[in-house]
């Protein structure tokens, strides 16, 4: 990867963490863990309490893309044909039209995903693993990039169908909003006292772009040593006394790309075992299944992550100077 490809992802990180801070206030970490899965190819899940800026974090990255996007609210009597679309007859041609649902965009926002049925999220798998949708036996390509955001609410029960293992596993990464501060609440006050800045808020790059700095980022440099430890961190989380079902290959693969979009946005063409550090946590917690009596002890599958990541040591070898 050269100095100029480097440059060119940094760029787009700025620009793009500048433009959505226009509507969302104090969230820069947020927005630049956003933009890794963003850069990696993968979807989000964003789980918080009501009211603390999940769909407007979303509303603001797709708005900021450029490209095509579409709204599901879900709710239990969504049908899966609601998301992915259904074949229409036509009477003048005599023949089934395919009419695309709302799946059929770049960025989607599945908003309360946890309100849908079981029958409806799974409508989802196929888009989020392959990038594609079959529709009466017919197989209908999405638009690249293409990019999930999901939001749930973690504490409210009642009315909802909790994501299965499956569907968590697809999700690239989870994200945690939490609560702004004096100041950052003061200040959401002052900037929607008479208009949301979301209306007038412009692209400021293009798919076509994002697609060509995912690229890029997939030849991010990654020295064995380092994949040995992304290896042994996600191994370590099958084997924990308080896990029931840890980490899948997929977590591991989706921890070294990630690790490659934060180096590059960092302005590096090779990862450090710090970046594998800062992501472990979004990445691979919502992939554990704690046992049973380890969620009545108020065991969390983010404290296991944590402690795996004092656990497991970094080799000698593995840090590279750049």
């Amino acid at each position: 990867m050269t100095g100029l490809a480097v440059q060119a992802v940094t760029d787009f990180a700025t620009k793009m963490g500048d433009n959505v801070s226009r509507v969302m206030v104090g969230k820069e970490q947020e927005t630049k863990t956003l933009l890794v899965a963003l850069l990696s190819g993968g979807h989000v899940l964003l789980e918080d309490v009501p009211g603390v800026g999940k769909t407007m974090l979303a509303r603001a990255l797709a708005t900021s893309f450029g490209g095509t996007f579409s709204r599901i609210q879900c709710t239990p009597d969504l049908l899966p044909s609601d998301i992915t679309g259904v074949s229409i007859y036509n009477q003048k041609l005599g023949d089934f039209t395919f009419r695309p649902g709302p799946i059929m965009a770049q960025i989607v926002l599945a908003d309360e995903i946890n309100r849908a049925t079981p029958r409806t999220q799974s409508s989802l798998l196929e888009a989020m693993g392959e990038g594609q949708v079959t529709v009466d036996g017919v197989t209908h390509s999405l638009g690249q990039p293409f990019m999930v955001l999901a939001t749930q609410n973690p504490i409210e029960f009642e009315g909802t169908f909790p994501l299965p293992e499956a569907q968590l596993d697809r999700f690239f990464l989870r994200l945690n909003l939490g609560y702004p501060s004096l100041a950052e609440e003061n200040e959401v006050l002052l900037r929607l006292q008479e208009s949301h800045p979301i209306q007038e808020l412009q692209p400021c790059t293009t798919p076509l772009e994002v697609a060509q700095l995912q690229k890029l980022v997939a030849k991010v440099h990654v020295e064995a040593s380092v994949r040995d430890y992304i290896v042994r961190l996600t191994q370590s989380t099958r084997t924990h006394p308080q896990v029931q079902l840890g980490a899948s290959p997929r977590g591991s693969l989706a921890l070294l790309r990630a690790a490659q979009a934060l180096a590059a946005m960092e302005g590096r063409d090779f990862i450090l075992p710090d970046d594998v550090k800062a992501l472990a946590i979004p990445v691979l917690a919502h992939r554990l299944t704690l046992k049973v009596e380890s969620q009545l002890r108020g065991v969390s599958a983010t404290s296991v992550v944590s402690e795996l990541l004092h656990q497991v040591e970094v080799k000698a070898e593995e840090i590279r100077e750049g």
